[in-house]
């Protein structure tokens, strides 16, 4: 791994489980990792369940050289334990699909499959998530695009404040876009915006 991609670009701790960061990710260093996680059964929604190790580094390999796109490997007490994309939703993933404003991110979030449950960790890990893209002064609100059938991420995005806005269809999936603006965000918080 290079020197750049290690280091920590935020941190963030929760009370209960402790330090939460994220750092780039290097697509070939971590694609053995990013591989494990995808052809994983609970990362059936993610869509790359036969996906090869080349076909992983291809993807994050083009993320990773999007001006519109970007990829974090998250970690928790320095483990690696989840994935993070940011991007700009007015030229990947939903442009053209919905009315876009001015500070919107797109983001996704993925965490590692593990036969440990820590209670409140997943939450820990998307309020974490979410703490990143608004520490940007630019981000007024963050926007998703989960599959509609999902319907275990549409409660733990409700968590953090998303509100589901309607159905959209993309080349993939019929997804649900829901929007969490920096106030919504900060209510669930109990910190005022």
């Amino acid at each position: 791994m290079t020197e750049h991609s290690s280091e920590i670009l935020f941190t963030a701790t929760d009370p209960a489980l402790g330090q939460f960061s994220l750092r780039a990710l290097d697509p070939v260093a971590d694609g053995p990792l990013l591989h494990r996680w995808m052809t994983h059964p609970k990362a059936r929604f993610w869509m790359m369940q036969d996906a090869s190790l080349q076909d992983v580094v291809r993807e994050y390999s083009a993320i990773t050289a999007s001006p519109h796109h970007e990829a974090f490997i998250g970690l928790h007490q320095g483990e690696p334990v989840f994935l993070a994309e940011r991007y700009d939703p007015t030229e990947v993933e939903l442009k053209g699909l919905y009315p876009a404003v001015a500070g919107d991110v797109g983001m996704h979030f993925l965490c590692a499959p593990t036969d440990t449950r820590i209670p409140g960790f997943t939450r820990a890990v998307i309020r974490t998530v979410m703490e990143f893209l608004f520490a940007t002064p630019t981000t007024r609100r963050v926007v998703v695009e989960p599959d509609v059938r999902n319907t275990a991420v549409h409660a733990l995005n409700a968590t953090v404040g998303f509100v589901p806005e309607y159905e959209i269809d993309k080349p993939e999936k019929r997804a649900l876009l829901s929007c969490c603006t920096r106030a919504q965000f900060s209510a669930t918080q109990g910190v005022r915006a």
